[in-house]
């Protein structure tokens, strides 16, 4: 099986330096057969629908560069999704539907987050990397802050280190 990757970043100010429309922006990224009709429709599922399909890139909120940084995501067709604070700049119902998207998800996503709520929901393998190796669990988050056996062995592997926790 091919792996086919697809990212989110954190910051994605350069993915709308040009000075397009949505229409124009999502087409750089639509398969070349399609055409505005597919586009305007894909803007359409992620909340852009008639004239806000035209709205320029330049004058897009947080929340609507990541809506369309996750339609970019999805026109990608991958099967691991590499995703870093994916719920920053969302509203609750976005954060929702991004929340039950990745749920119903059933290939990879390697994802960072500050969010308790997207983590303990979306979550069913923990990495933590700690400054003396790799803690590697398959659990849910709320069992994994809660785990002994874990706290144990972060203490184990944190001994002798600077402890940056905040």
């Amino acid at each position: 099986m091919t792996i086919t990757t697809a990212y989110f970043p954190k910051e994605n100010k350069d993915y709308f330096s040009a000075d397009l429309n949505l229409v124009e922006w999502l087409g750089q990224y639509s398969p070349p057969t399609e055409g505005e009709s597919f586009a305007r429709g894909f803007l359409g599922r992620m909340l852009f629908s008639g004239e806000e399909a035209l709205k320029k890139t330049s004058v897009l909120s947080g929340g609507e560069r990541v809506r369309c940084m996750l339609s970019r995501m999805m026109l990608t067709g991958a099967n691991a999704l590499v995703l870093d604070e994916p719920t920053n700049h969302l509203d609750l119902e976005s954060i929702t539907a991004l929340n039950n998207g990745l749920i119903a998800f059933s290939e990879v996503i390697l994802f960072a987050s500050h969010d308790h709520q997207f983590v303990a929901t979306v979550a069913n393998r923990i990495i933590e990397l700690t400054p003396g190796g790799v803690i590697d669990r398959v659990m849910d988050f709320d069992d994994y802050l809660e785990s002994e056996e874990v706290s144990a062995e972060r203490d184990r592997l944190c001994q002798g280190h600077l402890d940056l926790t905040l």
